[in-house]
């Protein structure tokens, strides 16, 4: 196997859309995902990118992906939040996983972020056990909130 880890680039995105609709799969909420391909594309890859990606390639395929953004936090600056982390189920266990994630925290450091944040379902135990070895910060004091506009 020869895995390659890259920033995503234009031509990705339908297979980025491909991973992401099976994530929402996962995470039992598949109806969920309604961005527009032509949304997606102009998001990541327009004038005024809004999110980054690495991808894990296998043999030419690509079979995980992490995005990130840029979130503000007034008491600590910029903040890389990790939007998406997925490897596919049958990639799971090989190490893309953590290869991503170290590539985003090389990212975050050379950005000169001032940390990385993310979420992760509470009922996700393979992800929490994860995110674990990294040391990471669990926080159930904070509820998210959202409302469609």
């Amino acid at each position: 196997m020869k895995t390659i880890i890259r920033r995503a680039v234009k031509e990705d995105c339908a297979r980025l859309l491909e991973l992401i609709r099976e994530l929402a799969e996962y995470e039992k909420a598949p109806q969920e995902v309604t961005v527009t391909m032509e949304h997606f594309i102009e998001s990541g890859f327009g004038k005024q990118p809004v999110w980054w990606a690495f991808v894990a390639e296998v043999d030419g395929r690509v079979e995980g992906f992490a995005m990130y953004y840029i979130r503000y936090s007034t008491w600590k600056g910029q903040r890389m939040y990790l939007e998406d982390l997925l490897v596919t189920e049958k990639m799971r266990g090989q190490g893309l996983g953590k290869m991503l994630f170290d590539q985003l925290i090389v990212e975050a450091k050379e950005k000169n972020f001032n940390g990385m944040v993310w979420q992760v379902l509470e009922w996700n135990e393979p992800a929490i056990n994860f995110y674990k070895k990294y040391k990471a910060d669990f926080d159930p004091e904070w509820i998210n909130c959202s409302i469609p506009v």
